[in-house]
């Protein structure tokens, strides 16, 4: 599958809603923990095959702010799983920025510090940047962004008529990226689930029923290549995209 794979349009950010952690436990009679623990090292596999493929964004939505009302057990199993992942060993091998975005602010203070301490640490390296969104939800984003932009306009640092789709895109959690090109989801389910709202408008999607445990480097690689197949016209016909590729 490699080989039919065209280099020249890897897509330059992949954003991946990671789901069926716990079904894929519960259909080998285990606990949901099970499953989220075998999910991190689908992260490991997708984080070093999206290097080698040349993505330069990987955004994973790992704890949604809905996520805050799960059962507390597996809340806390899921933040202590948190704290084991960070390992330098994903990002110094891979050469991996990592980055993070979220309301951090409920986070446990060790997780918090930790997740920190790895956006230092791993600051340096340049082949790709995973973004880990935690404790996120589009909705309080853009919540969080139109407050920051009302307070500029009342503070008079900035005019209201000026407000425009860019000024929203600066005061979100992911102003620093790309917007994705490729969305994928696992797990089966035909949903967004408050994932980047905003960003993408314009994303291609896709939807696999492999659970995250499972999805594999060739599972990656059949997104990518159902990507490619697509023509991604931005409101243009296809006329339009056809002769400005000429």
């Amino acid at each position: 599958m490699t080989e039919q794979i065209d280099m020249k349009r890897i897509p330059r950010h992949v954003a991946i809603i990671m789901d069926g952690n716990g079904r894929w436990a519960a259909e080998r009679g285990r606990e949901r923990s099970y499953g989220h623990q075998a999910g991190v090292e689908a992260v490991r596999r997708i984080t070093s095959e999206c290097t080698r493929l040349g993505v330069k964004f990987l955004t994973l939505y790992t704890f949604s702010t809905e996520n805050w009302s799960r059962p507390a057990a597996e809340v806390a199993a899921l933040m202590g799983l948190v704290l084991s992942s960070l390992e330098d060993e994903i990002f110094m091998k891979n050469n991996v920025r990592f980055r993070v975005i979220g309301d951090l602010g409920r986070l446990p203070a060790e997780v918090a510090r930790k997740l920190r301490e790895t956006e230092e640490h791993t600051a340096g390296n340049t082949a790709m940047t995973m973004v880990v969104a935690l404790s996120y939800s589009a909705k309080w984003e853009i919540a969080k962004a139109a407050r920051e932009i009302a307070a500029k306009a009342a503070g008079g640092s900035l005019d209201p008529a000026g407000i425009c789709e860019d000024t929203v895109a600066a005061h979100l959690e992911t102003a620093f990226m790309p917007d994705p090109d490729l969305l994928i989801r696992t797990g089966g389910e035909l949903r967004i689930s408050n994932f980047l709202l905003w960003q993408i408008a314009y994303s291609e999607l896709y939807f696999c029923d492999t659970y995250w445990p499972d999805f594999d480097e060739d599972a990656l690689r059949k997104a990518i290549l159902s990507y490619q197949k697509r023509q991604r016209r931005f409101g243009k016909t296809e006329a339009q995209v056809e002769e400005n590729e000429r």
